[in-house]
C-alpha cells in the first residue's frame, strides 16, 4: 500500500480485465469483442475527420451523435445521453443516481465491474442470487432497495431476461432508478427502449463496443428520462465536459447510420454462435442459452481451469473466472466461423 493513497484508494479491488498477452499470437475469444471490422462508412468518417480541426475541442454536448441515436431508435434528443463507453456512463449512473446507506441491487454473477463502482462511490449493496439455471429471479429483486442494476443479456452466463419481467420490476420500483446494461442486446434479446416512455425511472446503457465493432473507439449512449439525462449531464459536466473525441464522434455517428452493415454483421456472429453451440453440445458441453456475442459453457467430466490451461498452450484465449458456482465454466467469444473451427478442434482433441 502506498502511503500517498487516501483510504478510498487503498480499500478498493479494481475490475480486472481479460488478460491481453503479446508473448504469442492468439485467436482472442476472451474479451466479447466483435470478429468483424467496423464498417468501412466509420473509417472514412474518421479519415475525413483527421483534419487542422483537431487542435479544437469536440462538441461537449454531442449534438450530431445524440440526434443520430435519437433518430435510430425513434426518441427525443433529450432523452440521450453519449459516453465515453458504457463503462463510464455506468459510473455516472451509480454516482448520480445512488445513496450510501440504501443499498442497490444486482445479481451475484453478473458483470464485475458493478461492485467497483459501488464501492468506489461508498454506496451499499446487496446481491440477488441467481437461480439454479442461471436465470435472474425476478420476484426477489422486488424489495426495498436503494435501485437496481441489470445486464441483460447477463455477463457472463449471457442469458436473455423477458421484456414482461423487466417490466415487472419497474413497476415493483417506481421511485428508484432501475438501470438495465443492454451491452449484448444487439445478439438475441430484446431492448428495453420501448418502456423509456413509460417509466421515468429506467435507463437503459447501451454500447458501440460490440455489436458495432468500435470497442477501440470507446464510445456508449443512454435512454431515459429527460430527468435521468439531465443527472447523467450534471455529473459529465462536474468531471469532464468533453469526454467523447472527434475521431470517435465522427465514426460512432456513421456506425449508428450504417444499419444494413450492422444488421449484417451482427447476423453473422448469431449464425456462428449457434453452429457453436450445437458442437459443444454434441461434445458433451452444457452450455446456456446465450443471447450474447458470447457462450458459457461447462463439461461435467472437464475441469474447466485445465480446460483454460490447455486451450491457452494451444494459442486460443477463453474467459475463466474463479469464483463460488461458475468456477467449472468458460465464457468464449464468438469469432469469425474460421476462428470458431479452430476453438472446437482444439476442445475436441482435450476432451476426446
Amino acid at each position: 500500500m502506498s502511503r500517498y493513497w487516501n483510504e478510498r484508494t487503498a480499500s478498493l479491488v479494481p475490475y480486472v480485465p481479460g488478460e491481453q498477452p503479446k508473448d504469442q499470437t492468439y485467436i482472442k475469444l476472451n474479451t466479447n469483442e466483435n470478429p468483424y471490422p467496423p464498417s468501412p462508412a466509420v473509417l472514412e468518417a474518421i479519415r475525413s475527420a483527421t483534419g487542422d480541426q483537431l487542435r479544437l475541442y469536440p462538441d461537449p454536448t454531442c449534438e450530431d451523435l445524440t440526434r443520430a441515436i435519437a433518430i435510430r431508435y425513434g426518441v427525443s434528443e433529450k432523452e440521450v445521453f453519449v459516453g465515453n463507453g458504457s463503462d463510464e456512463i455506468l459510473a455516472f449512473a451509480f454516482a448520480g443516481f445512488f445513496t450510501p446507506g440504501s443499498p442497490i441491487l444486482f445479481p451475484d454473477i453478473t458483470y464485475s465491474f458493478y461492485p467497483v463502482y459501488a464501492q468506489l462511490y461508498g454506496l451499499d449493496y446487496e446481491t440477488i442470487a441467481l437461480d439454479e439455471s442461471f436465470g435472474v429471479p425476478i420476484e426477489d429483486f422486488r424489495r426495498p432497495n436503494g435501485g437496481i442494476v441489470l445486464p441483460n443479456p447477463n455477463a457472463p452466463t449471457a442469458q436473455a431476461i423477458p421484456l414482461a419481467q423487466i417490466r415487472k420490476l419497474l413497476d415493483s420500483s417506481p421511485d428508484r432508478v432501475v438501470v438495465i446494461d443492454e451491452a449484448y442486446i444487439d445478439f438475441g434479446g430484446e431492448s428495453a427502449i420501448g418502456l423509456v416512455g413509460q417509466y421515468p425511472n429506467l435507463l437503459v446503457v447501451q454500447t458501440l463496443s460490440k455489436s458495432r465493432s468500435l470497442a477501440g473507439l470507446r464510445v456508449g449512449f443512454a435512454i431515459g428520462s429527460e430527468e435521468l439525462i439531465e443527472g447523467l449531464n450534471r455529473i459529465k459536466n462536474s468531471f469532464n465536459s468533453y469526454t467523447i473525441d472527434r475521431l470517435a464522434l465522427a465514426g460512432a455517428i456513421a456506425a449508428i447510420e450504417d444499419n444494413d452493415y450492422f444488421e449484417t454483421t451482427r447476423q453473422a456472429v448469431i449464425a456462428t454462435r449457434e453452429r457453436t453451440v450445437r458442437q459443444l453440445v454434441r461434445l458433451g458441453f452444457n452450455v446456456t442459452d446465450s443471447k450474447a456475442n458470447f457462450v458459457f459453457v461447462a463439461h461435467p467430466e472437464k475441469n474447466a481451469a485445465d480446460l483454460f490451461a490447455q486451450l491457452k498452450r494451444d494459442g486460443i484465449l477463453v474467459r475463466y473466472f474463479n469464483k463460488p458456482r461458475i468456477d467449472n465454466y468458460l465464457r468464449v467469444s464468438i469469432g469469425t466461423d474460421e476462428e470458431m473451427d479452430a476453438f472446437l478442434a482444439a476442445i475436441e482433441k482435450i476432451v476426446a
